[in-house]
């Protein structure tokens, strides 16, 4: 089998709809040769279901990433489809609505979307790091958080510690062969992105003004991107946040 990522052995959580980054990534990685099992959370049905739309059958197994005994079981479970995993991917975030207005936000809400949002990404990197006995490559998916984005709030708070949660994983890891990077995605009409207070604003903002464009209704670009970064093609390259977001991070006012 030929393809950027034959014969690699792939993870991927979040893909929960046909519309996530992380189907597209997961469809992305099969079309370049790779095996892939899904992990999915409370609908496991719906998942199920995206994962039958792939280009080929994609086994689903059940992980909450907030959870300790599922983290500590998952390897098991992955083991009963693939011998191994060559490449993680982390599409998970999520937080209260309460995350969503900075200064009324209580902890509890918070601490949720850190955990959830942030945390998970070093708890799912240590949970696989058995059966990726030769190396690897682990990719989460953020959304820049260099700036303060208008409702965003909290969740850029907790994609700032994701993104730095990366680096110390990349430094961490790198003894192991294993690489950590990040692909910041523009907006995409995911349905996490359905409950960002003025995301329509935001996408439309983002559509005319970068400068190759950007189409919020399609994921692929930044699945493609995920898909490179799990590639040996960047083999150097760890620690490091890949922009897919037409261009729109390089502009100002």
């Amino acid at each position: 089998m030929s393809g950027l990522l034959a014969g690699k052995r792939v993870l991927v959580t979040g893909a929960l709809t046909e519309g996530s980054i992380a189907f597209h990534a997961a469809k992305v990685a099969q079309e370049e040769g790779a095996e892939v099992v899904l992990t999915g959370f409370g609908r496991l049905s719906l998942v199920e279901r995206t994962a039958a739309l792939l280009p080929e059958h994609a086994p689903v197994v059940e992980l909450d990433v907030t959870d300790r005994a599922q983290l500590d079981g998952l390897a098991a479970r992955v083991r009963e489809h693939l011998d191994g995993l060559d490449g993680v991917v982390h599409s998970v975030a999520f937080g209260p609505p309460g995350v969503f207005d900075f200064m009324g936000a209580d902890w509890a809400d918070v601490s949720t979307a850190l955990h959830t949002s942030a945390y998970s990404l070093k708890s799912l990197a240590t949970a696989c790091l058995p059966l990726m006995g030769r190396g690897g490559s682990i990719v989460g998916v953020t959304f820049d958080a260099t700036v303060a984005w208008p409702g965003y709030d909290w969740m850029g708070v907790a994609k700032a510690a994701l993104e730095a949660t990366g680096r110390y994983l990349a430094r961490d890891l790198g003894a192991r062969g294993i690489r950590c990077n990040m692909v910041a995605a523009g907006p995409v009409r995911t349905t996490a992105a359905k409950s960002i207070p003025g995301f329509g604003e935001l996408a439309q903002m983002w559509s005319q003004r970068a400068p190759i464009g950007w189409e919020p209704a399609d994921p692929e670009p930044a699945g493609r991107g995920v898909a490179v970064l799990l590639s040996d093609f960047l083999a150097g390259t760890t620690g490091e946040i890949l922009h897919v977001d037409g261009g729109f991070h390089l502009t100002g006012a």
